[in-house]
């Protein structure tokens, strides 16, 4: 089995962090969101992966090959953002011949069942009901449980079953042929071409699709979502570790992550916060909020925050969303 790992989005909702960040590489409760979904899978077996990049690319490519250097990867980069479907067809070429494939979006953890998931003896869909199914992706079932209607983002939905963003596919060569189909046709939906219509046209063929209800997801695509799935995890790991050697004179309300080598004095740090690597914080209250690596945090009081790396804060009492590289000193 192969996992396809979509991360060529540009990530437009959490600007301006991923102006200079993949959103994949935005770190929630101590590590990146795209470690979560490699860890699950490596963890039930999955040793090849294909990754579809394009926006700041690069980046991801360098972090996987630097973490994960016992992993199978090929890397296919989407020239241009045309739909899921569209990034699927991209990296038709590594998945000739394959047997079975999960595709699991790079910007999404989730918490299920996999080994159900991948064993599962159909083609199947990760589910998750929701208030409000007129921004996902929608899923119809048949009165035997299996899949009869798939659609995207209807104004009228049958179904509060949502798409979650985690799709097993046994009949890799027909999805091809129908995302070709698709491409071939100029057929687009909302001006994409979406995944969701390749796989209506499998089922239309016969193709039988199962589902799975997750637990939990995380679609970690703008800055409230991306701070209560820090909170969440945070809380799941029960983080309760002795504050760093060089924190002085500091309060550490617990969860909290906190990177290597950082700097801490004179502050009280958590409840929720994760602070990355290399970081100097001095005379600050930080609660409920991301920090990145080497960011100096003087004399401030956060709450609800995001903190891109490399980042300069000085004086000020605020809830901020402030992207990499930057300085503010309203002291």
């Amino acid at each position: 089995m192969k996992a396809v790992i979509p991360v060529a989005g540009a990530g437009t909702n959490l600007r301006p962090h991923t102006y200079t960040q993949p959103k994949p590489l935005i770190p929630v409760a101590g590590k990146p969101i795209i470690a979560f979904i490699l860890d699950d899978l490596i963890a039930k077996g999955v040793r090849d992966f294909v990754f579809i990049i394009g926006y700041l690319g690069e980046k991801i490519k360098l972090y996987v090959e630097k973490s994960y250097p016992d992993i199978s990867v090929e890397w296919v980069q989407q020239e241009t953002r045309m739909g899921l479907g569209h990034a699927i067809w991209t990296a038709r070429h590594c998945l000739q011949g394959v047997d079975e494939i999960v595709i699991h979006l790079g910007d999404t953890i989730v918490d299920a069942d996999l080994s159900s998931f991948l064993n599962s003896p159909y083609s199947c869909l990760g589910i998750k009901k929701v208030s409000d199914p007129r921004l996902f992706g929608v899923v119809e079932l048949d009165h035997d449980g299996f899949v009869s209607r798939v659609i995207e983002k209807p104004s009228i939905p049958k179904s509060n079953l949502a798409m979650v963003g985690l799709y097993k596919i046994k009949e890799v060569d027909v999805l091809i042929e129908s995302i070709d189909y698709h491409i071939q046709h100029g057929i687009k939906t909302r001006n994409e071409f979406q995944l969701t219509d390749a796989l209506m046209r499998m089922i239309s063929q016969g193709i039988r699709f199962t589902t799975l209800e997750v637990f939990n997801w995380f679609d970690c695509g703008q800055k409230d979502i991306l701070l209560e799935t820090n909170a969440t995890l945070l809380d799941r790991k029960n983080t309760h570790a002795e504050p760093p050697m060089d924190a002085e004179n500091t309060i550490i309300i617990h969860p909290v992550s906190i990177g290597a080598n950082c700097q801490i004095k004179n502050s009280i740090i958590g409840p929720h916060v994760t602070i990355g690597n290399d970081s100097n914080i001095d005379s600050a209250i930080i609660r409920d909020s991301i920090i990145g690596s080497y960011t100096s945090i003087q004399e401030a009081v956060l709450y609800h925050s995001i903190v891109g790396h490399d980042a300069a804060i000085k004086g000020m009492r605020q809830s901020l969303n402030i992207g990499d590289n930057t300085q503010i000193d309203l002291g």
